[in-house]
């Protein structure tokens, strides 16, 4: 089995990533393992159009859009990647009839930065996204830290949002009845905590070169021989812009959403796995809790990344519910 690259890592995770460190292996991941689909894709299947929005701010956002299928979903890239929906459910998506649409999170690839900003803020981005590809309603899909982002666009967005799915998505902090740091490796405890402190704390604590392990079980490592090596191209381009997408996730899952979960009407799948230690499942358990539509499916065997397994059962849910 291959070992993954430092990217890949970087990829699966929430806090941590060390700029410097990243910048150091960029040469390394370019010569590295690629993404290759275990079968033929239809190039129509893959297809992508992608463009840059300007924003009712100034800012610009890059746009993903497949074009195709009559149900839109928008992906929520975890932390820290691209914005590019999960070629590794192309095929499901088509077969579904799922249109792709998504953008890189402010501070990512070609999206501007803007600090501060929350789940609340980036809702009102993903309105304008959907507003310019004549988007009304649509479905929301989230992995790891986009699976809050996910989440806080239903809660912000109200009727327009009809289903969000989530794999191993983060619980606000701070709320009651959730140690938030329980289960959580060190690595992301100290990298979060830093995140606390604000955006210049955070930035400098990734500055610092410090390292992250993020202690991937064998069911995770298992992941990057097969469809889902494909994390690694989105996260060494989603570093290149440079630390700010990074620092501005991280910064954002500790301060509040700007809106409630707790309000969400549409239906929610919450996937997480019982042996993840980046975001503990307790996380998901609050969710479900504190979400009166939510339903959570527990995997007690898998990590942070074997969670993705189980993406295909969550678009086949996704279907189900419209």
């Amino acid at each position: 089995m291959a070992v993954p690259s430092v990217e890949w890592i970087f990829a699966a995770q929430v806090g941590g990533r060390s700029p410097s460190r990243h910048l150091r292996n960029v040469e390394q991941f370019s010569a590295g393992p690629t993404y290759r689909p275990t079968q033929r894709i239809d190039p129509k299947v893959n297809a992508m159009n992608e463009t840059d929005l300007k924003l009712s701010d100034g800012r610009t956002l890059h746009v993903y859009d497949t074009g195709r299928g009559d149900l839109p979903v928008w992906w929520s890239h975890g932390t820290p990647n691209l914005g590019a929906p999960p070629e590794p459910l192309f095929e499901t998506a088509e077969r579904l009839g799922l249109r792709w649409f998504s953008f890189d999170r402010p501070g990512y690839g070609g999206s501007t930065p803007a600090p501060g900003r929350t789940m609340a803020s980036t809702a009102h981005d993903l309105e304008q996204a959907a507003d310019s590809l004549g988007i009304d309603r649509f479905a929301v899909a989230g992995y790891s830290g986009g699976g809050c982002y996910a989440l806080g666009s239903a809660a912000t967005l109200g009727d327009r949002v009809q289903a969000a799915m989530t794999l191993a998505a983060i619980a606000p902090y701070g709320v009651d009845g959730l140690d938030w740091f329980g289960g959580m490796l060190p690595s992301g405890v100290a990298s979060l905590r830093a995140a606390l402190g604000g955006r210049e704390v955070k930035e400098a604590h990734e500055a610092s070169g410090v390292e992250y392990d993020p202690e991937f079980t064998e069911a995770d490592l298992a992941m990057f021989d097969g469809p889902w090596s494909w994390l690694g191209s989105v996260a060494g381009e989603g570093m290149r812009a440079g630390p700010y997408g990074l620092i501005d996730d991280d910064v954002s899952y500790v301060i509040p959403w700007g809106c409630d979960p707790g309000t969400i009407t549409a239906p929610i799948l919450l996937l997480h796995g019982g042996e993840d230690r980046i975001i503990p499942s307790t996380h998901g358990s609050w969710l479900a809790s504190h979400c009166p539509t939510a339903e959570l499916r527990l995997t007690p065997q898998d990590g942070h990344i074997s969670v993705l397994g189980h993406a295909v059962d969550g678009l086949e849910w996704l279907r189900r519910q419209l």
